[in-house]
């Protein structure tokens, strides 16, 4: 069975690696990569890499490495269509059933008839009496180095249409290249991106162009392609049978798939009374709205680093000429699950854009719903209210590039936007409106994955935001490091915080490989890796229940709680988070820098996968808040 490789890359789109190889391997996040104890030889420290953003793994020890298909197919020693059929079927991805299916990026294109007629032989009627005598004498002999029958095989007959195959790829190229040589051509069309402040660099970087007003310009511009046309949606046919095309006398946006080809087109009307304003491509072979972000290659290829979602074509293109290169747009959908997928495969860290009025609040509730399942640990969303009256687009031209990064960079977490867009529609001071508000926000944080401490941190902000237990405490100063008493070592801080906020072991479970075992915070990792499992999902029910598990070290805990006042340095959930995957990567880069200086080496395969691995610690603890 042959399978078309855009299938294949469909495919590989829709599967996240991480998830895919971490129901195979325990990983552990580092940085903007996963790590874990490689699966294809034995190790006891992690060599073996999974990145979400290049959807590929590799091992720093044995070498095996590839993406998500050759991951199943060499760890289960199963054969390529096995395992392309699996994970087609859990992405919801139909493959082809024959050679026929495998040809949908083709079309029939209609024979060049001026080309035809150009072929048809002179006709010559004093030519058509009997030739003469000495014209049948041929004293040469018959030549049969060539084939005898290759006459037979063309003719010049211009009503036999021969079969030609187009591409769908080619196509769009080529009406792209039209629609681009349209507008320089059109001066109201090169008006409007003036107006928008779009520079002729941007124009073509972006390969903006026009569509002709003409009602049949592509069939004029393309006759042997009114088939491919047609399947793509870009020519249509009306009740009384006649053709038309769809995008007319409009600004045309290509729209590229992650490969940088063109699958489909936005068009804006340059008539602001035409509605719809704007007009897309409907899905076809190639073309799918619900998989696609307007930007998302453009911004790879300028390797943007921080992702924000806006609404339309026009944000993305102002903000990526002002160098917020990460801005992406749906494709005048709503943004779904795998539109925040994919933004989570660039960064665990994204956020999108609303407008502040009514219908903004209610597309940020509905695009909350569809997050919170994805917000693994690790995993980051912010919203960003946009003021009254503005779009993206035309607040970074009103404040400045400078100006527009410091909004972005303050818009609220997660968390602070979940809690004032739940409390605005109720009396918080009453009884009955906390009961309201703790409903409410119980259904949202029931979404979010069981797996993770993210679900428990929230619940546990909520409670306490609405005065149910203590508060999280103020912090002095946001900006600088965070300094810690020097009477009080580092372990014992991990202690404390695994007390105050059990779900939190995730980060810190890596040591259990680095620590001696004869050390306090091993034998407290120990309990928790046997109970972690079975924590109840109430916040304060699971500190009691670690408390209990605990009682041995019932003592050393005391003294630990007392010393170790974490709370002084938590404000959100989020900041506790990252307070405790600060201290793990110190924790971790202290026992291998340890273990180097101890010079005991099984090989030394060994020692460079050491190496590496204080690498990418290193890297991590440059961005620690944590002092030294």
């Amino acid at each position: 069975m042959a399978i078309p490789q855009h299938t294949i890359d469909q495919i590989l789109d829709r599967t996240d690696i991480v998830d895919l190889i971490g129901q195979r391997v325990k990983l552990k996040k580092s940085g903007r990569t996963y790590s874990g104890c490689c699966p294809f030889h034995q190790e006891k420290s992690p060599s073996f890499h999974v990145y979400r953003d290049k959807q590929y793994f590799h091992c720093f020890g044995c070498q095996a490495n590839g993406n998500a298909i050759r991951f199943l197919m060499d760890i289960d020693s199963r054969n390529f269509i096995d395992v392309i059929q699996d994970l087609a079927n859990q992405t919801g991805i139909e493959l082809p059933k024959d050679q026929k299916s495998a040809k949908k990026l083709l079309y029939k294109r209609e024979p060049d008839k001026k080309q035809q007629l150009s072929n048809i032989p002179p006709t010559h009627p004093n030519n058509s009496t009997l030739s003469t005598a000495q014209d049948h004498v041929n004293l040469t002999p018959p030549a049969f180095n060539d084939d005898p029958f290759a006459e037979f095989a063309h003719t010049n007959d211009p009503l036999l249409e021969v079969a030609q195959e187009g591409n769908f790829f080619d196509l769009l190229e080529n009406i792209t290249q039209f629609y681009q040589q349209q507008l320089t051509q059109h001066t109201t069309a090169q008006q409007y991106f003036k107006q928008r402040g779009v520079n002729s660099q941007t124009i073509q970087l972006w390969r903006l162009g026009y569509a002709p007003e003409d009602w049949q310009h592509l069939a004029k511009a393309f006759p042997q392609d009114i088939e491919g046309l047609k399947q793509l949606g870009l020519i249509r046919t009306s009740d009384n049978g006649r053709d038309f095309d769809l995008l007319r006398d409009r600004v045309i946006f290509p729209i590229r798939d992650r490969k940088g080809r063109v699958v489909g087109f936005g068009g804006r009307a340059l008539n602001d009374e035409i509605k719809p304003k704007y007009i897309n491509s409907p899905d076809s072979e190639i073309f799918h709205k619900n998989q696609l972000l307007y930007g998302l290659y453009e911004g790879q290829k300028q390797k943007a680093q921080d992702w924000l979602m806006v609404e339309g074509y026009m944000d993305v293109i102002a903000l990526q000429q002002y160098g917020i290169h990460g801005a992406v747009a749906t494709l005048g959908t709503a943004s779904n699950t795998e539109h925040l997928n994919l933004l989570f495969k660039q960064n665990n860290r994204i956020t999108i854009a609303f407008d502040g009025d009514l219908a903004g609040q209610k597309a940020a509730r509905r695009t909350l719903e569809i997050a919170l399942p994805l917000l693994h640990d690790g995993r980051e969303l912010k919203f960003f209210v946009l003021p009254d009256q503005h779009d993206p687009d035309s607040l970074i031209r009103r404040e400045g590039v400078d100006n527009f990064q410091i909004l972005l960079k303050n818009a609220p977490l997660l968390s602070e936007f979940i809690f004032a867009h739940i409390v605005q529609n109720y009396d918080a001071t009453t009884p009955e409106g906390k009961s309201q508000v703790m409903a409410e926000l119980r259904q949202l944080t029931e979404l979010l994955p069981k797996s993770g401490s993210y679900r428990y941190l929230l619940q546990q902000f909520f409670k306490e935001k609405l005065g149910f237990n203590r508060k999280w405490s103020t912090q002095a100063n946001n900006d600088a490091s965070l300094s810690f008493s020097t009477k009080v070592d580092v372990e014992e801080y991990v202690i404390a915080i695994l007390m105050h906020h059990p779900y939190l072991y995730i980060h810190f479970e890596p040591l259990r490989a680095l620590i001696p075992q004869d050390q306090l915070l091993y034998k407290i990792l120990n309990i928790f890796n046997q109970i972690f499992d079975d924590l109840p999902d109430d916040p304060e029910q699971a500190k009691y229940y670690i408390l209990g598990a605990c009682a041995p070290f019932h003592y050393e805990l005391q003294h630990i709680l007392v010393q170790a006042n974490v709370s002084d340095y938590t404000t959100s959930p989020e900041k506790v988070d990252k307070l405790a995957e600060d201290f793990s990567i110190k924790l971790q880069y202290d026992f291998l820098q340890l273990k180097m200086r101890s010079k005991k080496f099984n090989s030394i395969s060994e020692m460079k996968n050491l190496k590496h691995q204080i690498y990418e610690i290193a890297k991590k603890r440059s961005l620690s808040l944590i002092d030294d």
